[in-house]
This record gives C-alpha cells, sequence and structure tokens, in this order.
C-alpha cells in the first residue's frame, strides 16, 4: 500500500471513531432541552452520523477497493463542517470556543487531506 492510500486510510479510520462513538452518544443523549421534534430529529441525525461511521470503517478496511465513495465521504464530512459554520455565523460559537473551534477544523483539514491523497494514490494506480 502506498502512503497516499495508508494516509487516506487512517482519515477514514478516524472518522469512523468520530462517527460511531458521536452518533452512539447522541443517540442515546438526545436534545431533551427542546421540543420532542427538535430531539426527533437530532436523533435521526445521530443515527445517520452512527451508520456513516460505520461504512467509514468499512471503506477504510476496502481501501484498495474503494475510490469514489472515498471522495463522498470526504464530501458529507466538508458539508457538515459547512453546517457547522452557518450554526457558528447565524448562532455563535459554543463554550468552550476552541473546542468547537478545533472540530471544525478538524472537518476541514480531514476531508481535504483525504480528497488529495485520493487524487494521488488515483494518479499512481491508473498510470
Amino acid at each position: 500500500m502506498v502512503l497516499t492510500q495508508r494516509l487516506t486510510q487512517i482519515c477514514l479510520f478516524l472518522i469512523s471513531f468520530i462517527g460511531v462513538l458521536g452518533g452512539i452518544l447522541q443517540m442515546w443523549k438526545g436534545e431533551p432541552h427542546t421540543t420532542p421534534e427538535l430531539d426527533n430529529v437530532h436523533r435521526f441525525l445521530a443515527g445517520i452520523y452512527l451508520a456513516c461511521g460505520i461504512i467509514s470503517f468499512w471503506t477504510a478496511l476496502t481501501i484498495r477497493k474503494q475510490h469514489m465513495l472515498v471522495f463522498l465521504l470526504a464530501g458529507s464530512v466538508l458539508m457538515g463542517a459547512l453546517g457547522r459554520a452557518i450554526s457558528m455565523n447565524i448562532v455563535g460559537v459554543p463554550n468552550p470556543k476552541g473546542l468547537w473551534y478545533t472540530y471544525f477544523l478538524s472537518e476541514i483539514i480531514i476531508p481535504i487531506l483525504m480528497i488529495v491523497t485520493q487524487l494521488i494514490t488515483s494518479r499512481r494506480k491508473y498510470k
């Protein structure tokens, strides 16, 4: 396995870890200090978050067979970062601010790293 493919795989395992743990935690916690409708949506999205974590894990395990799925997963994380940016712009940054900025930066850096390394791997593979 080439280094760029290994880096993509590491990013996928990281996304998987975050998605699985975050999804389970948010499904369990919910959003009890709000309306039933918002708690319902929150837990539904937590299920999607958990499923994306599982898909990322499978993609990391089968990285040599994957191509477009890596880009789709990276794009999904970038869309999540966009949602976070919109939230921070409209309602503000939650406390502690440094933690939430760290989340946001990692949601930008990791998928961009995945896209770049996957593009490099693809170019080497198809030469």
